[in-house]
């Protein structure tokens, strides 16, 4: 099974989006397509098995390539490394093989020359994003990427209480210092304050 149209998985996007239509929407569905074109993954339900993806950015891009591969955090296929960058990787876990696909900002310089319709910035960067090549809106390479087995889709690997807190702590994300066991936050400190 083939994946569906564009305009499709385009759709799918803005609805788990929330509903509405950005060009972040338009570059995420075309990145995802992009990246598993790149990987060999023409079915990701059926091949949701074999690839993950590191998607760089937790704007709108994020929920279009979730919404096109199917990866997901809760599923571990899906890794948030928040760099503030619109990427993504893509790597074959069955394979030795990952592209890592950036959005080109200077896209942006080109919109009038794809698009003459009228209305906002965002409009028309929407509409021309639909429409350009994949190499003025993407530059992609091959990376190599190590995924720990820790980080892999599956069961966790373990799980260790905190010594100080009493927090289980899965798949090898405790912290040793001296003779104790603690999970990150009471180890280095934490997004909260207790």
């Amino acid at each position: 099974m083939a994946l569906p149209p564009f305009e499709e998985l385009l759709a799918a996007a803005i609805q788990a989006h929330g509903g509405h239509a950005c060009p972040g929407q338009v570059l995420g569905t075309r990145l995802a397509l992009l990246g598993l074109r790149e990987i060999g993954i023409d079915d990701p339900v059926a091949q949701r098995k074999q690839f993950l993806v590191y998607v760089e950015i937790d704007r709108c891009a994020a929920d279009a390539i979730q919404a096109v591969t199917g990866c997901r955090v809760g599923k571990r296929t899906l890794k948030v490394m928040d760099y503030g960058i619109l990427a993504a990787t893509f790597v074959r876990l069955d394979r030795d093989l990952a592209v890592r696909v950036v959005a080109r900002d200077d896209a942006r310089e080109r919109v009038a020359e794809y698009t003459d319709l009228p209305g906002t910035k965002y409009e028309r960067q929407t509409d021309a994003y639909r429409r350009m090549p994949d190499d003025l809106l993407f530059r992609f390479e091959r990376v190599h990427v190590t995924v720990p087995e820790e980080d892999l889709p599956g069961p966790p690997l373990s799980r260790v209480i905190c010594d100080r807190c009493g927090d289980a702590v899965q798949d090898r994300r405790e912290v040793l210092v001296g003779d104790l066991t603690l999970c990150r936050p009471c180890a280095a400190g934490g997004y909260y304050r207790r």
